[in-house]
C-alpha cells in the first residue's frame, strides 16, 4: 500500500505537488469512490485508480536532458501559442514535464521526465542539487563583488546561500564578462536577481551543469535520454546533504 500522491506520479501522470492538487480537486477515484483528501493508500496492483474517469497504467520511465534554446517556454502548453520546449521533441510519445523551470531568455540544460517521484526529489526546496551557469553580464564584476555571491547576497525574498563563483571569460574592450556560477537553490529568476544585487545586469544566461550532468555534445534546441548511471547519480545529489548551503 502506497499514498495516492506517490502512485500516481509514478504512472506519470504529473509531479507529486500536481498529484496532491489533483486528489484535493475531486477528479481521482480508488474503485470507483472519489478521494479528496491527502494521506490515503491504495494498492496499485489491486485497486482500480482512475483520473479523470481514465484508468491510470505504468509508463515507461523516460529521463530526458535538451539544450533549450532562448525564446521557448518551459511548460507542457502554452495559452498564448509559444513554442514549448516538448515541441522539440520528435519521437517522444510519451507525456514528459520540464524537471524545473528555465526563463523564457534563458538557455541550456534542462531535464524532462514522466517520473514525478524524481522531478519532485531533484526540486524539492530541501534538496540542494547543484546547477551551474555561464551568465554573460554587462561590464566587469569586481572580485569583491563575486566574494559577496560566495558567501550569500541579500534579495527580497530572503538570503542566498553560499554560491561557486568564478570568471570564465573577459571581453578585450571590458564591457562584458562571462561568469561561472553554480547555486545550490531554485528561486524564480536568482542567477539574474544575484548578479543584478551586485550591479551587474545578465545580458544572456545558459546552464550548463545539472548535478554531474553537462551539456557535452548536445546541439542547441536537441536532447538525448539520460543514461543509468546519470540518472542514479542525480538521485544521489539529490539525497546528499549539503550542510553548507543550508
Amino acid at each position: 500500500m502506497e499514498r495516492l500522491q506517490k502512485i500516481l506520479a509514478q504512472a506519470g501522470i504529473a509531479s507529486r505537488r500536481k498529484c496532491e492538487e489533483l486528489i484535493l480537486s475531486g477528479v481521482v477515484e480508488v474503485n470507483g469512490e472519489k478521494v479528496t483528501t491527502l494521506g490515503v493508500k491504495a494498492d496499485p496492483a489491486a485497486d482500480v485508480i482512475t483520473v479523470n474517469g481514465k484508468p491510470i497504467k505504468g509508463e515507461k520511465k523516460l529521463y530526458l536532458m535538451m539544450n533549450k534554446v532562448k525564446g521557448v517556454i518551459t511548460s507542457a502548453s502554452d495559452p498564448k501559442g509559444r513554442k514549448i520546449v516538448t515541441d522539440y521533441l520528435p519521437g517522444i510519445k510519451e507525456r514528459v514535464y520540464p524537471v524545473g523551470r528555465l526563463d523564457y531568455d534563458t538557455e541550456g540544460l534542462l531535464l524532462l521526465t514522466n517520473d514525478g517521484e524524481f522531478a519532485n526529489l531533484l526540486t524539492h526546496p530541501k534538496h540542494h542539487v547543484p546547477k551551474t551557469y555561464h551568465a554573460t553580464v554587462k561590464g566587469v564584476p569586481h572580485g569583491s563583488a563575486l566574494e559577496k555571491l560566495q558567501r550569500g547576497i541579500q534579495l527580497e525574498d530572503g538570503m542566498t546561500a553560499p554560491a561557486e563563483v568564478e570568471y570564465h571569460d573577459v571581453a578585450a574592450d571590458d564591457k562584458e564578462a562571462t561568469i561561472s556560477i553554480t547555486i545550490y537553490e531554485g528561486r524564480n529568476r536568482q542567477v539574474r536577481r544575484m548578479f543584478e544585487a551586485i550591479g551587474h545586469k545578465v545580458v544572456r544566461l545558459k546552464r550548463i551543469k545539472f548535478g554531474d550532468v553537462g551539456l557535452q555534445g548536445l546541439g542547441r534546441g536537441k536532447y538525448r535520454h539520460l543514461t543509468p548511471q546519470e540518472v542514479q547519480g542525480l538521485i544521489s545529489a539529490a539525497s546528499k546533504t549539503h550542510n553548507v548551503h543550508k
